[in-house]
């Protein structure tokens, strides 16, 4: 199984892509906006790089439950100028978080590779010809209403069946128009329109999911549902994110979006080691002799 973006290629099995965190918001639950100017959300890319991401993930339009919408001007005038900064200099593709068809055109001219979109192309069908258009990759996440909504009562008769369905329609509607299956990567939503019991039952059954024949994307980092369980802030949920990170990967997951790179990195190394499940892989470096971009 392959999962290309432009002239980008994995090839699975292989030791899990983690996808580094670069949020450029004023107002992340995460990191209080630490990240929100393009100098720092840089500097912050470029140590995630250095301490093991695969893919760099740069958000614009925090999606947090409850966020406040951003114009489209906005959204650009952040992350554009972050993706221009950071072509050349490293080798990793450029991911950008968004659900806006024209951010995702300007940033792919920019110079990004992959469109992380939560909204998974329902609201603007545009999206789809986007991707058809420029070979970039795409993640498809499923979400039960919208970042305003969503966290308010979801409920599903069977949150796991429902997710599945929802991939197999979304492939069948990108296929549709163009995208090619190797373009896709599928996130199940861990958190966006989903109770603690949702979020477990998706994580616990993920392997349901493997039947799409796609890599598969989890989402968890300094989540809520991990102070659920261990009942602590999200900056002290490092331990229990390693711990699902490490179940995950025994359960055959592909690709981990995280803030914390360096730790996750280092405790999959250890455990693949371990499990003599991986050999060690070459450095982006080595793998990549330039930067590849969906550029027109």
């Amino acid at each position: 199984m392959t999962f290309v973006a432009c002239k980008q290629v994995f090839t699975f099995p292989r030791a899990p892509l983690l996808m580094g965190i670069v949020n450029v918001t004023p107002d992340s639950f995460s990191d209080g906006g630490r990240h929100a100017t393009t100098s720092a959300a840089v500097i912050h890319a470029l140590q995630l790089a250095a301490d093991g991401a695969d893919i760099l993930d740069i958000g614009g339009e925090s999606t947090r439950p409850g966020a406040t919408p951003i114009s489209e001007s906005e959204e650009l005038r952040r992350v554009i100028p972050v993706i221009e900064a950071l072509v050349g200099k490293v080798t990793q593709p450029l991911s950008v978080d968004t659900r806006k068809v024209a951010v995702a055109r300007a940033a792919l001219n920019a110079g990004a590779s992959i469109i992380n979109d939560v909204e998974a192309g329902r609201t603007d069908p545009e999206m789809a010809t986007v991707i058809a258009q420029t070979g970039a990759g795409y993640v498809v996440m499923h979400m039960q209403g919208t970042p305003q909504t969503m966290q308010q009562n979801p409920t599903y008769p069977d949150v796991v069946a429902a997710v599945d369905v929802f991939f197999e329609e979304r492939l069948s509607w990108l296929s549709q128009h163009g995208v090619r299956p190797e373009q896709i990567v599928l996130d199940p939503g861990i958190g966006f329109g989903k109770t603690p019991h949702h979020n477990r039952q998706l994580i616990t059954q993920v392997a349901r999911f493997f039947r799409h024949r796609r890599p598969i994307l989890l989402g968890f980092s300094r989540k809520s549902l991990l102070g659920a369980w261990c009942n602590q802030p999200g900056h002290d949920r490092l331990g229990a994110g390693l711990a699902m990170t490490l179940w995950s990967v025994r359960q055959g997951v592909q690709i981990f979006r995280t803030h914390d790179v360096a730790a996750t990195s280092q405790a999959i190394r250890v455990w693949d080691s371990l499990e003599g499940r991986f050999p060690a892989q070459p450095s982006a470096e080595k793998t990549l002799t330039k930067t590849f971009t969906c550029r027109q």
